[in-house]
């Protein structure tokens, strides 16, 4: 017995030795969609999957598991090795938290892996109800330079999905700075805008924060006398050429999108990657064939790793299968179906003793471990079982999940054994590291508490104002006296008069507003003009990412929220207090009953008034299409309905797409009024100063001034 103890201990430090070493590799991660789709994936090398469960994540149309189904999927994937990631990523109002909460604590208990947010309220419940669970920030939350990864770091996430419009360099300097794992898409559909920050589909009927996006991007537009489908639709994405290269930048997970295709897209594109990945072997003629032709005839692009975005990048979108794409289902589904793929290493040891019980010990990855014993050896007639024999026995794994990676044999000479006698031992011994294997981690359970409702302020709210342009400020204004007037960093003109009488004047805050994407390599730039605004006596910076709050505070800065970090409900509001933010914007997707309930720990302010943007893109729409950069002079996209979207330009040469129609809720201010509100904002985009001053005044009561084809945005409509 002490013989198999000294083996098993053995094996055990192989096991994890081989473990710690496999670390290092590339992560695959693949969509799941359905219970079949978690077959197709894992059945052709996956890492990991993503799945959704319940309602809450970010494709609500896919067909998102039962409770049981979802059991089932976790303990398939958890003894073969495969990782499984819970997609909660969507946005929650405060009625959806508490059944979200006890989504995260079933997960835990049935073994998922990790859960991935996108809404800090939700990664605040989870973590109440599952506190052991590792949270992943999702793609949605918009996280494209280091002190974003810091914060998500800081916040206790422990891997950050990072945004698809990076480039090669720009992704090298996060993943070799990261405190954290990170991930990169690497295949699939693209959205035109940036992650998060696409409100395009909810200004219509749904929302793709909420997980039901209509694409829009995908339908055809006019701009400049001709329509065309590929205005704002993109190629999709295919970094199959650039695997050695992300690992060698040290990215830990490559993800497949595609929780809405069919079984068989998972199955074809993950063994592509997988063979990538884990044979290094580079795609076949008839694997780039799958890839361009069945499943992306519009195109394939890789623009953004490459740094080469425009034009080349958009494609219209067909949807299209014919005889030939039919039967490369067929196959990729018989053969998920009917095979299994190998990727468990298991150790064998085996002791055949002259008088002795056959011996046969075997240790998986996990330490795993179990010992059989056989019978008596006979003595050898004809042909003596030797080390080399037994080994090759033993290594017979076919059929199961299992790899052997190594037999560690002692055989006496001269002695036999049936070959089936091996073949049971070795089909038992693996299905009690089957059944071990099926075991869940023990983990600690909590309790989702709330909050708890701070009603906000009891007085009127003040009335703030934004400016896209520095021109777009008057003496009109300053004599109307808004509390606050948030321009971009990149219009403060340090000499302007004008600008220097607002500073002057008590009654005015005015503050800078940062660019919702600012890449690393942008931010010196942004760096300068802070400074210079903090000795010119600005004090407070309007930020929309998760990554300018650090970067504001280095600059002895107040941060304050803006709609870009898509505040909707009450523990995102408490998160906001507790990353110190002075004041946060409610999200633009939210009705006034929402807004009244959310609770206010600190100062709330809603936008009111204003074209509000829709999209942000990192390619130039214009350019695109015209070859030219001529966004300020755009007249912007014209859907089928006539209805024209403005596109004006945004620090970086990306773009924002705003709505055809302003909000107005001037006559609405005595409802708005009682939210509990600190300050209710005008946002000023494509007016000029004279309407400016004109809107202004109307919100004061002090005019008559209305927008011709206004709305009330999603303020009083029920949304999915």
């Amino acid at each position: 017995m002490l013989l198999i103890v000294n083996v098993l201990y053995h094996l055990l430090f192989l096991a994890k030795l081989a473990a710690t070493m496999e670390k290092t590799m590339l992560e695959l991660i693949s969509p799941a969609g359905s219970p079949e789709g978690v077959i197709a994936a894992v059945q052709n090398g996956a890492d990991a999957i993503y799945l959704g469960f319940g309602d809450y994540n970010a494709l609500r149309n896919a067909t998102n598991f039962t409770y049981d189904e979802f059991g089932r999927a976790l303990e398939y994937c958890r003894v073969r090795g495969v990782k499984t990631y819970l997609a909660l990523n969507a946005l929650a109002y405060d009625r959806e938290l508490p059944l979200i909460a006890e989504r995260a604590k079933e997960a835990s208990k049935l073994g998922v892996d990790a859960i991935i947010v996108q809404d800090l309220g939700v990664m605040r419940a989870v973590k109440q109800a599952a506190p052991e669970i590792p949270i992943h920030g999702s793609t949605r939350m918009s996280i494209h330079n280091l002190e974003g990864v810091k914060m998500a770091a800081a916040m206790g996430m422990e891997r950050v999905a990072l945004a698809r419009e990076l480039s090669r360099k720009k992704l090298a300097y996060i993943c070799r700075n990261s405190p954290i794992e990170t991930e990169v898409f690497v295949h699939g559909s693209l959205c035109t805008s940036y992650s998060g920050q696409c409100y395009m589909s909810a200004a219509t009927s749904s929302s793709a924060n909420r997980g039901m996006c209509r694409e829009p991007c995908r339908f055809a537009y006019s701009t400049g006398g001709r329509t065309t489908s590929q205005l704002l639709s993109l190629k999709d994405y295919c970094l199959i050429d650039y695997i050695s290269d992300l690992e060698t930048i040290g990215v830990t997970g490559v993800v497949i999108e595609g929780r809405a295709r069919r079984p068989e897209y998972s199955a074809i594109v993950t063994g592509i990657y997988s063979k990538a990945i884990h044979k290094r072997k580079p795609p076949t003629a008839e694997d780039l064939r799958a890839l361009r032709s069945i499943f992306s005839p519009h195109g394939l692009t890789d623009g953004y790793y490459t740094d080469r975005t425009g034009a080349e990048m958009f494609a219209p979108r067909e949807e299209t299968e014919n005889d030939a794409d039919s039967t490369a289902f067929s196959t990729a589904r018989k053969g998920y179906l009917n095979g299994e793929y190998q990727r468990v290493p298991v150790w064998f040891a085996g002791t055949i003793r002259e008088g002795k019980r056959i011996r046969i010990a075997v240790a998986d990855d996990r330490s795993n471990s179990t010992v059989m014993y056989g019978p008596v050896p006979e003595a050898a007639f004809h042909l003596e079982l030797t080390g080399a024999a037994l080994q090759t026995q033993l290594h017979k794994t076919g059929g199961t999940p299992f790899l052997c990676k190594g037999v560690k044999a002692k055989v006496d000479p001269g002695l036999a054994v049936p070959v089936s006698v091996f073949n049971d031992m070795r089909r038992n011994l693996l299905a009690e590291i089957l059944e071990q294997r099926k075991v869940v981690p023990d983990r600690a359970e909590g309790k989702f508490t709330p909050g708890g409702h701070a009603p906000g302020r009891d007085v009127p709210p003040v009335l703030t104002i934004s400016v896209m342009k520095l021109d777009q400020l008057s003496d009109g204004i300053e004599k109307l006296c808004p509390h606050t007037i948030y321009i971009p960093a990149m219009e403060l003109d340090f000499e302007s008069q004008l600008l220097r009488g607002m500073m002057d004047n008590e009654d005015i805050n005015v503050a800078v507003s940062l660019p919702r994407v600012m890449h690393d390599n942008e931010r010196k730039k942004v760096s300068d003009i802070l400074t210079r605004a903090m000795e010119f006596g600005v004090s407070d910076a309007l930020v929309g990412n998760l990554g300018q709050i650090l970067f504001v505070r280095g600059h002895g800065m107040n941060a304050r929220g803006d709609m870009g970090l898509n505040v909707c409900n009450s523990e995102a509001a408490y998160v906001m207090r507790d990353l110190g933010l002075k004041s946060f914007t409610l999200s633009i997707e939210m009705r006034l009953a929402d807004i009244r309930d959310v609770a206010k720990p600190l100062d709330a302010e809603m936008i009111i008034y204003g074209r509000l943007p829709v999209m942000l893109t990192e390619n130039c729409i214009v350019k695109s299409v015209t070859d030219t950069c001529t966004c300020d002079s755009s007249s912007g996209l014209t859907d089928k309905h006539g209805a024209v979207y403005p596109i004006v330009p945004e620090f970086g040469c990306r773009n924002v797409l705003l709505t055809p129609k302003k909000v107005f809720m001037a006559d609405k201010r005595p409802a708005t009024s009682a939210l509990g509100l600190w300050a209710e904002r005008l946002s000023f985009t494509t007016e000029n100063a004279v309407e400016c001053v004109a809107i202004l005044k109307r919100h004061m009561g002090l005019g008559s001034y209305s927008p011709p084809g206004h709305t009330r945005g999603l303020y009083f409509r029920e949304m999915d």
